[in-house]
C-alpha cells in the first residue's frame, strides 16, 4: 500500500484494523465507532487532513451498513431528517461559528448526557416535524464538531423500539451528514491524494467490520442493547464534558 509522507507502515496499518473493529462496534450499537476512530486518528495525522480523511472513511462505512441493514431503516423517517439536514447544512455552510472549542464541547456533553439520562419524551411519532428538526440541528452542528451520531442516537433511542430499525437509520442519517461535509471538503478544494490508498484500505475493513457487527446486533438481547447504547452515549458526553471543562479551566 502507498503510504503518505510521514506516515509509517505500522501506523496505517494500526488504522486499517482500527477501522475494522470501529465499524463493528457501530453497527452493533449505532454509535461509538466514528469517534472512537477519529480519536485513534487524531494521534497520528495531521490536523490538516484528519477531518476529510475521517469523513471520507466514515462516509464509506454508513454507505456500508445502510447497504447492509437496508430493509431495516424507517425511510418515513429518514425523509422529514433529510429536508432538515439540507437546510441545516445550508445555515452551517454561510455562518462562522465563533464559539470556542471547549464551549462547544461542554454545551455538547451536557446536552446529550441529558437527552441520555433523562426521562424526556420522544422527539415524536416516526415521519413527524421532531426529524426534521433533529435533522437541521444535528447536522448544523456536525459542519464543526465532527462526528455527531452520539447526538443523532439521542434523539432517536426513545422513538424506536425495534433496535435493528434504530441502528439501520442512525446509519442512514450519519451517512447524509457526512455526504454534505464531504461535499464541502471537495468544495474548498482539499487534496486527498496522498492518502487515497490509506483510505480505500480502511474503507475496505471497515465493511468488513460492518459485516460482524450486523451479525452481533441480530442475536444480541434487547435489554443488553438498550443498557450498553446508553452506556455509551453517557462515556461520550463525560469525556466531552472533560475535555470542554479542561480547555475552559
Amino acid at each position: 500500500m502507498l503510504l503518505p509522507p510521514g506516515l509509517a507502515a505500522g501506523t496505517a496499518l494500526l488504522l486499517v484494523v482500527a477501522s475494522f473493529f470501529t465499524s463493528a462496534a457501530t453497527a452493533a450499537f449505532g454509535i461509538g465507532g466514528g469517534l472512537s476512530l477519529l480519536a485513534i486518528m487524531s494521534t497520528v495525522l495531521p490536523v490538516a487532513v484528519l477531518i476529510p480523511v475521517h469523513g471520507l472513511v466514515q462516509l464509506a462505512s454508513n454507505l456500508g451498513r445502510v447497504l447492509v441493514q437496508r430493509r431495516a431503516v424507517s425511510y418515513r423517517a429518514l425523509l422529514p431528517f433529510l429536508a432538515g439536514a439540507a437546510l441545516g447544512a445550508l445555515i452551517g455552510a454561510r455562518f462562522v461559528v465563533t464559539l470556542p472549542e471547549a464551549v462547544l464541547q461542554t454545551t455538547l456533553g451536557a446536552f446529550i448526557l441529558i437527552l441520555a439520562l433523562a426521562k424526556l419524551p420522544a422527539i415524536g411519532r416516526i415521519g413527524s416535524p421532531g426529524f426534521a428538526f433533529a435533522g437541521l440541528v444535528t447536522t448544523f452542528l456536525s459542519m464543526f464538531v465532527g462526528a455527531t451520531a452520539p447526538i443523532n442516537a439521542a434523539f432517536f433511542s426513545k422513538a424506536f423500539d425495534d433496535r435493528s430499525e434504530l441502528v439501520a437509520t442512525l446509519a442512514a442519517t450519519t451517512f447524509l451528514q457526512h455526504l454534505f461535509k464531504s461535499l464541502a471538503f471537495f468544495a474548498l478544494g482539499v487534496g486527498l491524494a496522498a492518502y487515497a490508498p490509506l483510505i480505500a484500505a480502511m474503507i475496505a475493513t471497515g465493511f468488513a467490520g460492518t459485516l460482524a457487527g450486523t451479525a452481533l446486533l441480530k442475536r444480541i438481547d434487547e435489554r443488553l442493547f438498550r443498557f450498553v447504547l446508553t452506556a455509551i452515549l453517557v462515556v461520550i458526553s463525560l469525556d466531552l464534558l472533560r475535555r470542554g471543562l479542561t480547555g475552559l479551566m
